[in-house]
């Protein structure tokens, strides 16, 4: 790519939301009152949340919210180092494991003692049963519900062809509860903790309905910290959940403000109003990292585009991989996003482990699916000219005018922007842009209204899985309607196996697959984080999934 607007270099924007884990963007969101100090912390997520229903929730802004208010059978914790790992939560250790004559795997689990609501009434097994009933439920409607389908009978339950009474999670007594799996997931205890499977209370949502999350009356947790107040567009306000099993040390509050305005949330944070951040103007960056005030940490996840695989005319992979070959991500990582990301060459992102474990990558030993290399950009050019001239559009001749979709943000702009250039430039095809608040955009994206969708994705637990179950065939987060049995088997056999090199073998088969041989999806980058935190605190922990965690801040004097 030889030559983009000018305008491009001087977006405001850094962390780029994502897919299933992006924040929602609303214009004007006021600024953020001042609550630092030695019991209370401000910090920003992202703008007014879709919704912290666990169940429900995709968005990584919100999955933060929900790890301070609830807890499933496992928690994060921090290691030491301020990584945090999953350890036992509501469960008072690990799991008692057991193998069926069937070849199912058994884990009991006891419960901590004395467990209780935020709102004092007891915690009980039959809590995590109805919860885990409701997320393979498919009245609800949950796009995670596939989360759990290593549990005995989900997948049937989520076809319609059992009753969720069925689901393998049943309660032995008030403190312990049994979930057989299919198979020996290697993951499952971070599944244990995954928003998704936070235990709800039935009482309260078949009383209060869709209504239950709005209000500090209903909206009942079992996390360290409870709702204290919510105002729509300005801030959602946790206290401390005097109810919680383990006393904590961090803030009494936890204000966290409904931003998105990059140039105020930098003002908020210099003024003091603010004490942690995500985003700052890309023009500030550099001397931001240059300072050491902004920090830069790791970060599971991929940025790309969706293919709308089931209309014409991206229903052709010949298209969907020129299309593909056309970006050049070497220049969207250093001339727009500028924070370290790294140009993507598969779907699965850097760092996850692959079959020797420790030190070795998954990205790494599956190889590239395109050459990344600087200089190679113009080699990919010629091969998605070609594709198009194959798929019968030469030079772009004949090809419809095309629409790229993407939520209301100036960095998701700056990119359509660049992509929008380059499609034209490389291929001779017309891309128009058009930009949407963002929850009409993530109900465009889910049914499949587009040709060609901003998109992303932050791994929900460290495994390649994570990467690719998504797109098994009518997947709740497969945005690009994809459909392919072959594809299909590799992930569910690579489901059923325990045996880490079987499992690894099939999955680098299955992105063979996705990315190599039907381009489904167009990478782009692999994520980093980054936040800029008030010196004075300590303790806060973090994970490479994306969430931060505050329960144990301390705020200086």
């Amino acid at each position: 790519m030889k030559k983009i607007l000018s305008a491009l270099l001087t977006v405001s924007a850094l962390s780029l939301g994502i897919a299933a884990c992006q924040k929602k963007t609303v214009e004007g969101a006021p600024q953020a009152a001042q609550t630092s100090g030695a019991t209370s912390i401000t910090a920003v997520f992202g703008s007014e949340p879709n919704t912290i229903d666990p169940a429900l929730n995709s968005a990584v802004d919100s999955a933060i919210y929900l790890e301070h208010l609830f807890e499933g059978l496992y928690k994060y914790e921090d290691n030491g180092s301020g990584i945090a790992k999953a350890v036992p939560g509501l469960a008072a250790s690990a799991p008692q494991k057991a193998v069926n004559d069937d070849g199912a795997i058994t884990y009991t689990y006891t419960l901590r003692n004395g467990l209780k609501w935020s709102d004092g009434k007891p915690f009980t097994a039959q809590d995590i049963v109805y919860s885990w009933r409701r997320l393979a439920d498919p009245a609800t409607a949950a796009d995670y519900s596939y989360m759990i389908t290593m549990v005995k009978n989900a997948d049937e339950i989520m076809a319609g062809e059992k009753d969720k009474s069925e689901l393998g999670v049943v309660a032995l007594d008030d403190t312990t509860v049994e979930i057989t799996l299919t198979y020996d997931c290697p993951f499952f205890d971070e599944i244990a903790c995954f928003p998704a499977t936070f235990p709800v209370r039935q009482d309260i949502i078949e009383s209060a309905g869709e209504q239950w999350t709005f209000s500090p009356s209903t909206y009942i947790s079992n996390g360290p910290y409870r709702m204290k107040e919510w105002v729509h567009n300005s801030h959602l306000t946790v206290e401390k959940n005097p109810n919680y099993y383990d006393p904590v040390s961090g803030p009494e509050t936890i204000r966290f403000a409904l931003m998105d305005d990059d140039n105020a949330l930098l003002a908020g944070f210099r003024s003091g109003e603010l004490d942690f951040i995500e985003t700052v103007p890309v023009d500030e960056i550099q001397a931001l990292l240059d300072s050491g005030d902004l920090k830069i940490v790791p970060y599971l996840g991929t940025y790309y585009v969706s293919f709308n695989t089931q209309k014409a005319p991206f229903d052709d992979a010949r298209v969907r991989k020129a299309f593909t070959l056309a970006i050049d991500r070497n220049y969207i990582v250093t001339q727009i996003t500028r924070a370290g990301q790294k140009p993507a060459s598969g779907f699965v992102p850097s760092g996850i482990a692959d079959a020797e474990g420790a030190g070795s990558d998954f990205r790494q030993t599956g190889g590239d699916y395109y050459s990344i290399a600087e200089g190679d950009y113009e080699k990919n050019v010629a091969e998605a000219k070609r594709l198009l001239a194959e798929a019968g559009y030469p030079a772009g001749s004949g090809f419809p005018v095309t629409e790229y979709i993407y939520n209301t943000n100036d960095a998701h702009r700056a990119i359509a922007e660049a992509l929008q250039d380059m499609w034209k430039t490389a291929l001779g095809v017309n891309v128009t842009l058009s930009n949407q608040d963002w929850a009409v955009f993530l109900d465009t994206r889910k049914i499949g209204e587009f040709q060609i969708a901003r998109d992303g994705w932050i791994g929900d637990y460290n495994d390649p899985m994570n990467f690719l179950e998504m797109y098994l065939t009518g997947g709740g987060n497969n945005n690009s309607q994809y459909a392919s049995s072959p594809f299909d088997t590799l992930v569910k056999q690579a489901q059923s196996t325990a045996i880490t090199e079987e499992r690894m073998r099939l999955m680098h088969q299955a992105e063979d697959i996705l990315v190599g041989q039907d381009a489904a999806v167009g990478p782009i980058y692999f994520y980093t984080q980054t936040y800029m935190m008030n010196p004075k605190i300590t303790g806060m922990y973090y994970t490479p999934l994306g969430y931060f965690f505050f329960k144990n801040a301390k705020v200086a004097p």
